[in-house]
């Protein structure tokens, strides 16, 4: 029986057309034969300095079939075969949107011949250019998070491809990409408030979502993917425990904590039990045109644009109406672990630095507070060492 050759052995050979050819043993086909890397070109010298530079990389290291699959072919495998079952549908299919992205620049090279250079012309190419669709203000940009976001799945997407044997190295490793910013949120305060509530009481339609919204700052999926068996009519309670996707169906909440029960103000309470009397869905808001559906995520924002621009109130997102409702929670004596729960969030602490603007209330009362502290302190300090010196200058 021939004895199997070693990976890194190579073969070199002048074929019939003139072209030089060599071959490099990679690792093994999965009937058992050997697997080549093979080199072509018109020159000798060229084909043997290939496959040393190749044979530098392997470093006995070895190498799967499908390490010519193309990163088009790669990344939905990866996603569909890999990842089935450790990543959430929103997350899988926020990662199918970002593989969209990368298509039109990697997705025809073979995953082994993708280099780290290639990775960053692609990030710059996005981030110049990258968004399909013209944005008021940014035009064909990508924001500088949607590029991390698309680096940080491809970079999760080749690690896996170097533990599979299809690379040796990761191509992501060395690049550079936008750094991570906070998006400063905006809140309506008080008297902008009081403007929406006035607007939306003229809406028979919408009223009873943005009161509810106000009341609990649920998030946008939340809120539309509510059931009637989620409400406890009796004790005033709403049991918060799927989203609602784009694409209309539902699953679980952003986060295992979102999955919580709580206690609604009497206020919102009776809204609901109201709203019951007349319920035609399941759902607690219902599609209007098709009320065995959720009403959709995107209808919800649309509206709120309305709203927001009618009454001349600032532009925010409509996840700032969360950040609205955890703002004046905290303003109105609502304890960090409270909040924290009302927000289906895993720690208190992210809460606070995540959903709370610190408002001029409440800068004022705290400036007053350590006002009045250091005076006793320092002020006495300072009345001392005056009469001290005083009695020397005597």
């Amino acid at each position: 029986m021939a004895k199997r050759r070693a990976n890194g052995d190579g073969t070199l050979r002048k074929r019939d057309d003139g072209r030089w050819e060599g071959r490099i043993v990679i690792g093994t086909k999965k009937n058992g034969q050997t697997l080549y890397k093979g080199f072509t070109n018109k020159s000798q010298k060229e084909v043997l300095s290939q496959m040393n530079l190749f044979k530098e990389k392997l470093k006995g290291a070895t190498l799967c079939e499908d390490y010519r699959m193309t990163l088009g072919e790669w990344l939905p495998k990866w996603l569909d075969e890999h990842m089935a079952f450790s990543i959430r549908e929103s997350t899988k299919q926020g990662y199918s949107r970002y593989i969209e992205y990368i298509k039109p620049y990697l997705g025809h090279k073979q995953v082994s011949a993708i280099t780290t250079a290639d990775v960053q012309k692609m990030y710059n190419k996005l981030k110049e250019s990258g968004r399909k669709r013209c944005h008021p203000t940014m035009g064909h940009q990508l924001s500088d998070s949607m590029v991390r976001s698309i680096h940080m799945m491809l970079h999760e997407a080749m690690a896996y491809a170097m533990r599979e044997h299809m690379i040796l190295k990761n191509p992501t490793e060395g690049t550079t990409i936008p750094r991570a910013a906070e998006k400063e949120m905006q809140i309506l305060n008080e008297t902008q408030i009081r403007t929406f509530m006035e607007a939306i009481r003229q809406d028979e339609i919408w009223y009873d979502f943005f009161y509810l919204e106000l009341m609990t700052g649920l998030r946008r999926g939340e809120i539309c993917a509510l059931k009637w068996s989620d409400f406890d009519e009796a004790e005033g309670k709403l049991a918060i425990c799927r989203t609602l996707h784009e694409d209309g169906t539902t699953g679980d909440t952003k986060t295992y904590s979102g999955m919580r029960s709580i206690k609604l103000p009497e206020s919102a309470a009776d809204m609901l039990r109201e709203r019951k009397k007349t319920a035609v869905s399941e759902w607690i808001f219902p599609n209007p045109l098709k009320p065995e559906k959720a009403v959709s995520g995107q209808a919800a924002y649309n509206r709120l644009k309305k709203i927001l621009k009618d009454c001349n109130l600032p532009d925010i997102r409509f996840h700032d109406l969360r950040h609205t409702f955890a703002t004046q929670a905290v303003a109105g004596g609502v304890d960090p672990k409270s909040l924290s729960h009302l927000l289906g969030h895993t720690k208190a602490s992210f809460s606070l630095d995540r959903y709370t603007h610190v408002t001029n209330e409440m800068q004022a009362g705290a400036a007053a507070v350590m006002g009045n502290f250091l005076d006793k302190i320092i002020g006495n300090e300072v009345d001392g060492w005056a009469e001290e010196k005083t009695a020397r200058e005597a």
